[in-house]
């Protein structure tokens, strides 16, 4: 395992769109890359075993799959990635959002394994962390924009970890009673 350069504290809320806040706030500890990547181990542990079955199931109509969350957080985990990078590395134009519905929409996820799903977003954490891990301490707070709203990188990591977590927390509550 490759030791993280010295991260800064948390993202202050200039940092970042307040409709995040939410995902901020799910993530109390203060090494961000740790976080990510325990949380690997936690996603894992708790959808690695389902069936297919289970993996299509919808707690109700017009929700998403098991599998179609696993992607998404994916995809989400991505973008928010290109945002850090492309911050880190000073882009000073307006990144784009995205539509997590018509990405889930066109992202096929429903015809795939979850193991393979699940192989998919380890992968994409593990790249995220490399990244993470090789960022120099002055990258950490630097700010860019992405959809229109300022945003930093160390909030956008704080937002990979915060976002699977609500995830994770939707699965828990409404799909797998645990």
């Amino acid at each position: 395992m490759m030791m993280s350069m010295k991260q800064p504290g948390r993202p202050q809320p200039d940092e970042h769109d307040p409709y995040f806040s939410h995902y901020l706030a799910l993530v109390q500890e203060e090494d961000i890359v740790r976080a990510i990547e325990e949380q690997g181990a936690t996603t894992g542990a708790l959808l690695r075993n389902l069936s297919e079955k289970h993996a299509a199931f919808r707690y109700a109509e017009g929700k998403w799959s098991i599998k179609q969350i696993v992607g998404h957080v994916t995809d989400a985990t991505r973008v928010f990635a290109y945002r850090a990078l492309s911050i880190a590395r000073g882009e000073t134009r307006s990144l784009p959002g995205f539509d997590e519905n018509s990405f889930v929409e066109n992202g096929g996820f429903d015809e795939r394994s979850l193991n393979d799903l699940l192989d998919e977003l380890e992968s994409t954490r593990a790249a995220t962390l490399r990244f993470l891990r090789g960022l120099p301490e002055a990258a950490w707070t630097r700010k860019g924009s992405a959809n229109n709203s300022p945003v930093s990188v160390r909030a956008l990591a704080w937002m990979i970890a915060g976002h699977e977590r609500h995830h994770v927390n939707v699965l828990r509550e409404r799909y797998l009673n645990t």
